[in-house]
């Protein structure tokens, strides 16, 4: 057993031949002008995902709280299709054993099983044979709620928000006026001592005026997650804060605290998963290494887990019959744990061998915080 862990060319003119008299070119037409395309306005919406069936074992289940899955920025009739999975709670409410069961979200649902595996139920008896079917949902620019588009442009990952976006944001004031004030002092909150979601991003909006020496006034929160302390400690910030002079009013400011990492359930031993007969040896001296990568989705929430893995070993050294056959908190793990496996290799042998078992360990390691956001 084996312990892998993450940290179009012009036609020459011919001449015509000296006995062919020269003739006069036909009139052609000229061509009608090309009518140029109508200014419409921008055409990309805001998909959002909402939960529509949530239950275990066939009656209805509440979360405290449902995290919700990343927005993402789409064209004006885009469709997809609703998106389900399976999965348990644990005794503490944990949600475990996250298996995707129908997806036609056209690489747009990514984040729907890292949303549901930060997701929390009250702790009580285990439960299992539990479904959720997120429903897609689009809206316009103009219809989007501002914490949605808020939510959106911190993490735009589909793009940068469309200007009517931004508009709808910004709301009454002068604050974007040019020239707009510049930050001569931005004060930040300790982060290290504000707490954190496992699994889910932290962001408070921070709504301020200023007067006409550059200091804010009638400060308070616009829209945020919900971080009481992190709602405080960016207001706070912005009173400290200090701009180049001249009144405006409308100014906006967000904070955000990156995500508490998930850590994975414990994992069960090796030996109950090698068979009796396997003849793979214990060592493994690779002579192409596994390449570790981290699943995006999970990495982006901070959310850790792991994969065992079985497989045989052709003469050549090459890894065959490869199966995850357990990961946690979501199958996941175990697809990208295969992809691990798969590309490695080992020396070649004589017979191959069989019933080889490692384990897939994906870990975060320390990593520096995103840069400063720019004022809004």
């Amino acid at each position: 057993m084996i312990d892998f862990v993450m940290l179009l060319a012009l036609l020459p003119a011919t001449a015509a031949p000296a006995q062919e008299a020269v003739r006069k070119p036909a009139m052609v037409p000229a061509p009608r002008p090309i009518p140029a395309p109508p200014i419409v306005a921008d055409q990309r919406q805001m998909l959002t995902w909402q939960p529509t069936i949530l239950r275990c074992e066939g009656r209805p289940i509440t979360a405290t709280p449902m995290r919700r899955p990343l927005n993402a920025l789409v064209w004006s009739g885009f469709q997809t299709k609703p998106v389900s999975f399976a999965f348990s709670i644990d005794a503490s409410g944990r949600t475990l054993g996250i298996r995707r069961q129908r997806d036609n979200g056209a690489g747009l649902a990514e984040d729907l099983g890292p949303a549901l595996a930060a997701t929390r139920f009250p702790a009580k008896a285990p439960r299992g044979d539990c479904t959720i079917v997120y429903a897609p949902q689009m809206t316009s620019m103009a219809e989007t709620p501002i914490a949605e588009l808020i939510s959106y442009s911190l993490a735009p990952e589909m793009g940068a928000l469309p200007w009517a976006g931004w508009e709808r944001i910004a709301g009454t004031g002068d604050c974007r006026d040019e020239p707009r004030p510049q930050a001569l002092l931005q004060a930040y909150p300790d982060f290290r001592t504000l707490p954190g979601t496992p699994g889910a991003r932290d962001w408070s909006m921070v709504r301020y005026d200023l007067d006409a020496k550059g200091r804010p006034t009638a400060v308070g929160t616009l829209t945020g997650t919900g971080n009481a302390a992190l709602d405080a400690a960016a207001v706070t910030a912005i009173r400290a804060s200090r701009y180049t002079s001249g009144a405006r009013t409308g100014c906006q400011y967000p904070y955000w605290r990156a995500p508490l990492v998930l850590a994975p359930p414990p994992m069960p031993p090796e030996a109950a998963f090698r068979p009796t007969s396997a003849t793979c040896p214990a060592g493994r001296d690779w002579t192409t290494p596994p390449v570790l990568t981290f699943p995006e989705a999970y990495r982006r929430r901070s959310i850790e887990g792991w994969a065992i893995v079985t497989y045989d070993l052709a003469p050549w050294g090459e890894p065959g019959n490869i199966h995850a056959v357990a990961a946690e908190p979501s199958a996941d793990f175990g697809t990208q744990a295969e992809a691990v496996v798969r590309g490695a290799r080992l020396p070649a042998s004589d017979r191959g061998a069989t019933g080889c078992v490692d384990r897939v360990i994906f870990k975060i390691g320390p990593r520096p915080g995103p840069p400063p956001p720019p004022p809004f």
